[in-house]
């Protein structure tokens, strides 16, 4: 009788446990790039999101000069975001923006510690542009783009 190899084991528990680290990112039940409710901004799509949290553009459609606002690393909703429209992993999109502010180039998103804190933000500054659970999403906010 031929044993299973701990080598079939061990791939079996890194394939479940990468599945397991995945699961808080698609248990969201979406997530909402919003502004505040009297911004001038218009909806936007996944692209101009992402050129926008990219550094590749700064302009905000409809409000003039982004004012870009993340949410706290290793936040779910984070993690979920620059995937989804960016197509990298926040790690990536991280060390972008640390080759950007060395050279000078750009300045990165101001970092909030919740969807809260975010929405308070945004009421303060029209050009301000950031995102949220989209379960948070209330009239203080409006909605530029849902990514489901």
């Amino acid at each position: 009788m031929i044993k299973p190899s701990n080598g079939f084991n061990g791939l079996a528990r890194r394939v479940l446990a990468g599945a397991l680290v995945c699961v808080p990112m698609f248990a969201q039940a979406g997530i909402a790039v919003v502004v505040g409710a009297n911004s001038p901004a218009a909806k936007l799509s996944v692209d101009q999101v992402g050129q926008l949290f990219l550094a590749k553009t700064s302009a905000l459609p409809g409000a003039g000069q982004a004012v870009l606002v993340d949410q706290s690393e290793g936040a779910a909703v984070r993690d979920a975001f620059y995937v989804h429209v960016t197509g990298k992993s926040a790690a990536q999109v991280k060390a972008l923006w640390s080759r950007l502010v060395f050279s000078g180039a750009a300045q990165p998103p101001q970092a909030l510690a919740s969807g809260g804190d975010v929405k308070k933000f945004l009421n303060g500054n029209a050009n301000a542009i950031g995102y949220i659970d989209a379960s948070e999403v209330d009239a203080s906010v409006k909605v530029l783009l849902t990514i489901n």
